[in-house]
């Protein structure tokens, strides 16, 4: 019989593994979307700042898996978000101008970037608050 602490230890694994590999489709996908924006001037600049932002997620989120502190953890989880959130900017951008033939079809992009800035401010959170409780552990309260 399994020990529940192993599995809770490996369902919290699996969930890492899922949010990286999430961030890996999402790059893909935003890379999908860069290459049909027309070489324009406007369509260069954005389609350039859409693949730095869109990009940059998932290879952060694996360097804060290898946070040196909960401190660098929590930092290097806000530099997620932050490209996320830029990223949502971007695609919104491309939504409405539009500059790809079928703009409808990056709406379910754009959910699935609300869910991962949805998941990793959580994961923030999450992570300030074990943050705050072991602080105050340390005070000896």
């Amino acid at each position: 019989m399994t020990d529940p602490a192993m599995r809770t230890d490996e369902a919290k694994a699996e969930r890492k593994y899922d949010l990286l590999e999430r961030l890996i489709s999402f790059a893909l996908r935003v890379i999908g979307v860069v290459e049909q924006i027309p070489n324009t001037k406007a369509g260069s600049h954005v389609s350039g700042q859409l693949l730095r932002s869109g990009t940059s997620p998932a290879p952060n989120y694996a360097e804060a898996q290898g946070a040196e502190s909960r401190k660098d953890f929590i930092h290097k989880l806000g530099v997620v978000l932050k490209e996320l959130r830029e990223t949502r900017v971007w695609l919104i951008i491309t939504h409405r101008k539009p500059l790809v033939k079928n703009p409808a079809r990056l709406l379910p992009l754009i959910r699935e970037n609300d869910e991962l800035i949805s998941i990793v401010y959580k994961s923030v959170q999450t992570a300030k608050a074990k943050q705050r409780k072991t602080s105050r552990k340390g005070d000896g309260q």
